[in-house]
């Protein structure tokens, strides 16, 4: 029996995140079909959400049309994971057009498009577990 050689198709996988939020996103040639999660990104509601991770799209203009990207997000909230989605959208698009250019456009608009951003919340103290990590008494001065 011959083997059929299966046609291998150029994927490149990168990584976004904030917070607790990680987005994996895998970009390979395609006809611009862009997903999150499995939804497409015309149906992410909040439209503001929507328009964020579109950003890195916007700024790209003509190289998203060849590509599909699939991004799968998980961990955090819904706002740190639109923000790790685009941040790996950028990423993957840098790496696949291996732009300059198109690097220093992200880095110019915003650069939190290919750096994620380290910022953590500061953990609750104990015995004041609703007021918040750095509250204290308030001082009286009579």
């Amino acid at each position: 029996m011959t083997e059929e050689k299966k046609k291998k198709t150029k994927t490149i996988q990168t990584l976004g995140t904030r917070k607790k939020a990680i987005a994996r996103a895998t970009i390979m040639e395609g006809n611009g079909r862009i997903t999150i999660n499995s939804v497409p990104i015309g149906n992410i509601e909040p439209r503001y959400r929507q328009m964020r991770i579109r950003e890195a799209l916007e700024i790209a203009g003509d190289l998203v049309n060849g590509v599909d990207i699939d991004v799968n997000v998980n961990g955090g909230g819904v706002w740190g994971q639109a923000n790790a989605a685009r941040t790996a959208i950028a990423n993957a698009l840098v790496k696949w057009t291996k732009n300059e250019k198109l690097k220093y456009m992200y880095i110019d608009y915003d650069r939190s498009l290919l750096i994620s951003d380290s910022r953590r919340t500061e953990p609750h103290k104990p015995s004041r577990s609703t007021a918040g990590p750095r509250r204290s008494k308030q001082q009286s001065k009579r």
